[in-house]
């Protein structure tokens, strides 16, 4: 079992910033994405009655309304049937092979998406 403990250091600080934007607000989900930068960005799942965002698009909007330019990782933390789409497409649209992290509230790795 891979924790978060295991991940490379930046990859872990993804994590407790993910861990800690989900927890601030109690949302279904956090996230956090590192530039190609260097820059890191960490949003919560936003449900509102006229919209609705997954914590990796508000962690990639964040990201991309600061310029940056491309991801070099990602994480997304919370209780996990899978990723949706929309997560891992965000991402994508920025960077093909940024490794993406989901982990569970806990801390330990559940999967890493190519």
């Amino acid at each position: 079992m891979t924790t978060i403990d295991d991940l490379d250091p930046e990859d872990a600080k993804l994590a407790t910033l993910a861990r800690a934007a989900r927890a601030r607000i109690d949302a279904k989900e956090g996230a956090a994405v590192r530039d190609t930068d260097g820059r890191t960005y960490a949003a919560a799942t936003v449900e509102l009655p006229s919209l609705s965002v997954t914590a990796m698009q508000a962690a990639v909007i964040s990201a991309v309304s600061s310029g940056a330019e491309g991801i070099e990782a990602a994480v997304i933390v919370g209780e996990f049937p899978g990723v949706e789409t929309a997560s891992s497409s965000a991402v994508r649209d920025l960077s093909a092979d940024a490794p993406i992290y989901v982990v569970d509230p806990a801390g330990t790795v559940v999967e890493r998406l190519p």
